[in-house]
């Protein structure tokens, strides 16, 4: 079997780290991403074919157009671009045309609202890979995990002979916010899977350690809610006037007030509000954004129908109109222990490295949406952590990681699918 070129994943992740992307504007890279892969003689799905337009959260126009337009700059074929039809990501499909199991592996590709820090020992400087692009850095991996999921691409067809069954490679926008998983899924795209497996690179492990099994993935709800009231003059006739920044603060006081879940963790943060037109002019625009967590999704349902009843309370109370929209969501997930147990036979091939049996997540990660839809389907899911030392944490202006982990991942991915494809 042909070997996994780490210096292969590097050039993609530095390329890839040159010209980030923030969610539902990920047109330069799904194009980079669709031009690769076909290049390697794969199948390769975009647009509405792997993305439910009704299930979209969180999607801004104005940051797709903004994306769109610098595709257009960039070169990107306006046939990619009229493929896509306005919405990123994509799926590669290899087929090896004999029986066996179909496995969907997962990768993000957004970026996140961070500039990149300017030190002249930050690597992506002092190797020329820094990012182009203003106020956006891929400061969570995302470079990393689209290498590592090229990395398994090129292996699967050197490889193609040896193999049975079939691999659905998703390329998934918008995890930041979690908002792209979930239209993903609604795709229908992973309902034939026997398996699902993704990862994160970093986070909670360094370099040699591999947790097999993390737990305590939160269930999150992102919520924009905003209040329509009425102008008026604030000394003159405020009583005319119907107060929308009144509205959101005493919606946000009243959700920040929610008891706390018996049953399990439970969070909720209101993290933005915005309001308000002058000093001497009644509001008439409030909005606050707010995210629930749960330890589970009943807990999460619990603090989702909070919310909704508050700022639906508040509104009638002040005489406003309110619209909410769900602008991102995940799931909790536990791995399944056939494949748990799989992970650790392929981590115990590898003297280098550690398998930790669990480790705290502790945050939210939209794969638990596609995880989940496997399971709900009869397969199996896991999504694991392959560490990697940083020299700053995740979403941090000085963020990168060690990129021999880029190998390490393809070669466990690798390894998964031996044991479940070679027969």
């Amino acid at each position: 079997m042909s070997t996994i070129d780490l210096s292969q994943l590097v050039t993609w992740r530095r390329e890839l780290h040159r010209f980030p992307e923030i969610g539902w504007s990920e047109f330069t890279t799904t194009a980079r991403l669709i031009t690769e892969l076909r290049g390697m003689g794969l199948e390769v799905l975009a647009g509405p074919n792997v993305i439910n337009r009704e299930f979209v959260r969180g999607r801004k126009a104005d940051v797709v157009e903004r994306g769109l337009a610098l595709a257009q700059e960039r070169g990107i074929s306006q046939a990619l671009l009229d493929e896509m039809d306005g919405l990123t990501g994509c799926m590669a499909v290899f087929d090896s045309g004999k029986p066996g199991p179909t496995v969907a592996l997962r990768f993000d590709i957004d970026c996140v609202a961070v500039q990149e820090c300017a030190a002249g020992d930050h690597i992506p400087n002092s190797g020329d890979f820094a990012s182009k692009s203003a106020g956006l850095m891929h400061a969570c991996g995302h470079d990393g995990h689209m290498s590592i999921g090229l990395g398994i691409a090129k292996w699967l067809v050197e490889n193609s002979r040896s193999l049975g069954g079939k691999v659905k490679l998703l390329f998934q926008p918008a995890e930041e916010g979690v908002r792209g998983a979930r239209p993903m899924a609604e795709s229908g795209i992973v309902d034939d899977a026997d398996y699902f497996l993704g990862m994160h690179i970093g986070f909670i492990a360094k370099t040699g350690e591999i947790v097999l099994n993390p737990n305590n993935f939160l269930c999150t709800t992102k919520y924009d809610f905003r209040f329509y009231g009425a102008p008026a003059h604030a000394g003159a006739e405020p009583h005319i006037g119907r107060n929308a920044l009144a509205g959101a603060c005493h919606a946000a006081t009243q959700m920040l007030g929610i008891s706390r879940h018996g049953k399990g963790m439970s969070r909720i943060n209101v993290g933005v509000i915005r309001a308000g037109e002058g000093r001497n002019v009644v509001p008439a625009y409030g909005e606050i954004q707010v995210e629930v967590r749960g330890e589970d999704e009943s807990i999460n349902t619990f603090m989702a129908e909070q919310v909704e009843r508050m700022a639906k309370g508040v509104a009638q109370s002040f005489d406003l109109r309110l619209e909410s929209e769900v602008m991102g969501e995940a799931v909790d997930l536990r791995n399944d222990p056939e494949l748990i147990d799989l992970l650790a036979d392929v981590v115990a091939q590898h003297p280098e490295l550690t398998a930790v049996a669990q480790r705290s997540f502790g945050g939210s990660e939209d794969a638990t949406i596609l995880a989940k839809r496997v399971q709900r389907h009869g397969g199996k899911s896991i999504y694991f952590i392959v560490g990697a030392d940083l020299k700053a944490g995740h979403h941090q202006a000085e963020f990168d990681f060690d990129e021999k982990q880029l190998k390490t991942s393809v070669e466990l991915f690798v390894g998964c699918l031996q044991k479940l494809m070679v027969k």
